[in-house]
């Protein structure tokens, strides 16, 4: 029923060159790269979450092991090695990465090495860092903490560990990455 001799003559997998039957429209819409061919010349290792996108939830954790460039809105905890809150993003929960720069709004903790906070940033909430720049024209409403343990302050990139901490009923009680990170270890 089925032909599994290797003599068989496999389909082309590509179309065979020469001029296409619909003429050179058709040729020229070929050229012209694609909107996810776009995308996906972004620079490489940042994730976006873009301007049209709100992501909701009492749970929520997003995680990227990479940059991450918030310019929606997020209603939920961010884990990242790099985060940038732009001038459109928004973050309702704890932001926490080796580096964050925020341009837009936070209103939660933030945990990391270096904290720059630039002009329009508007910040409500504690931050705990080991380097913090503020620039004239960010706002700033809450406490500051200089941590010299910056084990303390690297973000959780394991999705199964924080799910095991959830899983435990702990998902609210972690003031810090490094608590998680001593009781899953």
């Amino acid at each position: 029923m089925f032909n599994t001799d290797a003599k068989s003559n496999p389909l082309p997998l590509q179309p065979k060159p020469g001029p296409s039957p619909l003429g050179a429209a058709a040729t020229a819409a070929r050229s012209s790269p694609s909107p996810f061919e776009k995308a996906a010349s972004a620079p490489s290792g940042t994730s976006v979450i873009g301007t049209d996108l709100t992501i909701l939830g009492d749970r929520i954790t997003i995680i990227s092991a990479n940059k991450l460039q918030v310019d929606g809105d997020v209603r939920g905890n961010v884990h990242g090695k790099q985060v940038v809150i732009t001038e459109e993003g928004s973050v309702v929960g704890m932001v926490c990465a080796e580096a964050i720069e925020v341009r837009g709004g936070v209103r939660g903790s933030i945990r990391a090495v270096s904290v720059k906070l630039q002009a329009g940033a508007h910040v409500e909430g504690d931050i705990t860092h080991q380097k913090l720049s503020i620039a004239e024209g960010a706002e700033f409403d809450g406490r500051v903490k200089l941590t010299k343990d910056a084990s303390e302050l690297m973000p959780v990139l394991d999705a199964e560990a924080i799910e095991r901490s959830r899983a435990n009923g702990d998902a609210g009680r972690y003031e810090s990455p490094g608590q998680l990170r001593d009781e899953v270890d």
